[in-house]
């Protein structure tokens, strides 16, 4: 892993996600890359005198952050981008010119107060981002180290375009994978689809020399149950595809990668599927 850019409107939320940043750059070794996008909506800063939203304020308030973190960064370098457009496309449109590994972006969640772009355009940086994105609330404590991550495994073909990258961020930290197999129906062909799929999630991992943990659990409603499931193990991230398995209580309170990202109250690695593997695989 090479790259990992940083979406930054200069909210607290979003240097957190900075912060975060920093602490998985230093173990994969990795360079920061901060983007700012000039789409003239931000009103406020925690740095003074940014009303303005001139170039050399923000280059100013980019040269403080540099500053102050880059001592924190080991083994890479710190920089910054300033584009115009709007959000979520610029911060995609620089993750592809960088060839970025990962993206990182806070949210305010679901009842935050969004006076910065980063909290509203979270999950829509999760939606066109070229790479994994991790997404993270600014009330999140960062930990030194990730220990746990949260792997929910359901009926769809795609649920399993996750382990690999996934796997990867195990081996940088030592982590323990915990597979959570989940049932949302009663029909035994979806059923029996869902434990081969964890079952070849687990073989996987043990030809990665990955650690794991493997459960299978009824969920009614795959985010709650997802998210009850982290807290109960004291997880650091939770790691899902940005397409998952639609049941009727999902339709009703929306897409379940936005409903996780909005309600998690640790990190979400959100991974989108590749298309041509379901295609080669029909």
């Amino acid at each position: 892993m090479k790259q990992i850019l940083v979406a930054i409107d200069f909210s607290r939320c979003s240097v957190h996600a900075l912060e975060y940043a920093i602490m998985i750059a230093n173990r994969v070794h990795a360079d920061i890359i901060m983007v700012w996008v000039d789409n003239r909506s931000s009103s406020e800063s925690v740095f003074p005198d940014l009303m303005g939203d001139t170039r050399k304020e923000i280059t100013q308030s980019f040269s403080e952050l540099v500053e102050q973190y880059a001592p924190t960064l080991t083994g890479g370098r710190i920089h910054f981008k300033i584009r115009t457009g709007k959000v979520h496309h610029e911060v995609a449109n620089q993750a592809k010119y960088s060839d970025a590994n990962l993206v990182i972006a806070g949210t305010h969640g679901v009842s935050g107060f969004e006076e910065f772009w980063i909290g509203s355009n979270a999950y829509r940086i999760v939606t066109y981002a070229p790479c994994p994105v991790i997404t993270l609330r600014a009330d999140y404590k960062i930990p030194k180290t990730i220990s746990r991550i949260v792997l929910p495994i359901d009926s769809t073909l795609e649920t399993r375009q996750k382990v690999p990258f996934s796997a990867l961020i195990a081996k940088y930290f030592d982590s323990e994978v915990h597979v959570l197999g989940m049932f949302s129906t009663s029909i035994k062909a979806v059923r029996t689809r869902v434990t081969e799929y964890t079952n070849q999630v687990a073989r996987y991992l043990e030809e990665e020399k990955v650690r794991y943990h493997l459960e299978m659990i009824e969920a009614e409603q795959i985010t709650n149950t997802t998210i009850d499931y982290a807290r109960r193990t004291d997880a650091d991230i939770i790691s899902i595809m940005t397409e998952q398995e639609t049941t009727t209580a999902n339709l009703f309170l929306g897409a379940f990668a936005q409903q996780m990202v909005n309600h998690a109250p640790i990190p979400v690695l959100s991974i989108h599927s590749k298309e041509y593997i379901r295609i080669q695989s029909r």
